[in-house]
């Protein structure tokens, strides 16, 4: 179970932190850092719903 929301987290926050990218954002501009932060929380949160 550990392991699964450490790798949500992992994805969730790589996949919202390059959304802006898609815009043609910088990968280390502000709304990048605020989707990867949004994203690892996504992320964690569906990894713990799936494991319990």
């Amino acid at each position: 179970m550990k392991q699964m929301v450490w790798l949500g987290g992992f994805v969730g926050s790589t996949a919202g932190g390059y959304i802006p990218a898609l815009w043609g954002g910088s990968l280390f501009s502000f709304s990048s850092i605020i989707l990867g932060a949004i994203g690892g929380a996504a992320g964690i949160i569906i990894a713990w719903k799936m494991t319990n």
